[in-house]
């Protein structure tokens, strides 16, 4: 059985795509590294810096890139154990960013090394939108969270398909219009911010990039 010229195409567009990503983007991998605790936040104009502390400070570097639960931030000041970055309004009102107080935890990843194993899935650190979590059920083993988020804006997900939420890989299990499901292993749950959420809590989503470009092409 040949292969049809849609086929071929598709094809081709998956692997520009990634080419693309690998060549051109920076890159992360929605594996978390670990969690980074908010120590201070210093108004600037319209922008925030946002001092944190982790485990591995003294390894950063100025001009770094970081994702905070999924948001790409550069390193502009290290001092000790903490160290500082920007965000800029647009980042503030995108994401979950500007929600976060003194004491609060987020996510971190550095970019993947060229020579880095590919665990999760591309993620960019550009972060779509922000979704709400309406539900946690305890499955006495892993937790399902259902995450709802405005459909307008024309991301979507497919069951089985990859989501970054707060900068984590993850896989959907139950995907809806507006609203989709995941399931987290005991080891995500304590060494990421899920611990931490609640239901209503704000979270940024970044829809799978294979997934938004093969939608825009097909509006075309």
């Amino acid at each position: 059985m040949g292969i049809n010229k849609d086929t071929i195409l598709f094809t081709k567009i998956i692997v520009s795509i990634i080419i693309k990503v690998f060549i051109f983007a920076l890159m992360f991998t929605g594996i978390i590294e670990g969690l980074s605790k908010l120590e201070a936040i210093e108004k600037d104009n319209t922008n925030v810096h946002f001092t944190f502390s982790c485990a591995f400070t003294h390894e950063l570097k100025i001009d770094q890139s970081v994702a905070h639960s999924g948001v790409c931030l550069t390193v502009v000041k290290i001092n000790g154990h903490q160290y500082t970055v920007t965000a800029i309004d647009e980042t503030l009102q995108k994401t979950n960013l500007g929600n976060l107080k003194v004491g609060d935890y987020v996510n971190i990843e550095r970019c993947m090394p060229a020579n880095g194993r590919f665990d999760g899935h591309i993620v960019q650190g550009h972060v779509d939108q922000t979704g709400i979590v309406s539900s946690i059920i305890d499955n006495q083993g892993s937790w399902t969270y259902t995450i709802e988020y405005n459909n307008k804006l024309g991301n979507v997900t497919v069951e089985k398909g990859s989501i970054t939420i707060n900068g984590t890989s993850l896989t959907v299990v139950d995907s809806k219009d507006d609203a989709f499901s995941v399931c987290i292993i005991p080891y995500t749950f304590e060494n990421t911010v899920f611990k931490h959420l609640k239901v209503n809590d704000v979270v940024n989503l970044e829809f799978d990039i294979v997934g938004k470009y093969v939608a825009r092409l097909l509006k075309k």
